[in-house]
């Protein structure tokens, strides 16, 4: 069936939306059905009515998404148009809490990896060492190398008869980015993530050519949430206006 267009151009049809996000008209429908989109109204032909206050949704939705990602971005907007702004304010501030965890976490790879860099060390020995050896040599217990084990942060290998854990180079590099973090006072998880970082990387040569990027990354993300919380401000304001009794008539699509 096709839809017809009335005199106020207020109200769109899906694929209006669509074409302006470069959408399909049925993700604009799915968007609307999965609670993305505030509930449209229907003509008398069973044809949604959207607004200028879904094309403000829509457009604080996708924006919302370069910085939060889908889930919290998808949580935000069911929250805001059930009405529940401080459950969408506490989902942002959840963001806003992992990207300074992320922050922290690139400070402290560069600050250690310089501090390990720029260390005037022997050279290291290729063959796998005890944890007797590693624990002298760093100057801890044996018993706190089983507890950053525990943490994650190590993955010493263990000899198949006796079962004693055996530290490779890899291993006992990262013991030493360890036991620089924790002097610095983070804690064992933040370090944990810190070694992911090293071992995804390849070491801490690799690492290096890739902390400016990760930089960059994390300042894209900040700059989109910088636009996601202005176009939910805008979407939050147009709909207020709805709200008061500025409502547009016009034509739907199905």
């Amino acid at each position: 069936m096709r839809a017809t267009k009335p005199s106020n151009p207020g109200v769109r049809r899906p694929v209006d939306l669509a074409r302006r996000h470069g959408l399909s008209a049925q993700a604009v429908r799915n968007y609307e059905r999965d609670g993305v989109l505030p509930a449209a109204q229907r003509g008398p032909t069973g044809y949604r009515l959207f607004t200028e206050v879904h094309a403000r949704a829509l457009s604080a939705y996708l924006a919302l998404i370069a910085g939060h990602g889908y889930p919290a971005s998808g949580e935000i907007m069911r929250a805001v148009n059930r009405g529940d702004i401080d459950a969408a304010l506490r989902t942002i501030d959840d963001s806003h809490v992992l990207l300074r965890r992320d922050r922290e976490t690139l400070d402290a790879v560069e600050a250690a990896v310089a501090m390990l860099t720029g260390s005037q060390r022997q050279p290291q020995s290729r063959s796998a060492v005890p944890i007797s050896v590693l624990a002298h040599r760093l100057g801890v217990r044996p018993a706190t190398l089983r507890k950053w084990e525990r943490a994650g942060i190590l993955q010493p290998v263990r000899e198949p008869a006796t079962g004693y854990r055996r530290y490779s180079p890899d291993d006992v590099r990262d013991a030493e980015l360890a036991h620089l973090l924790r002097r610095g006072g983070y804690r064992l998880d933040h370090i944990a993530g810190v070694l992911h970082r090293v071992r995804e990387a390849g070491g801490t040569g690799p690492l290096v050519a890739s902390l400016r990027q990760w930089r960059e990354q994390l300042t894209t993300r900040g700059r989109a949430m910088l636009t996601g919380a202005a176009r939910l401000a805008e979407y939050l304001d147009a709909a207020e206006v709805e709200d008061s009794g500025s409502h547009s008539g016009g034509y739907g699509g199905q």
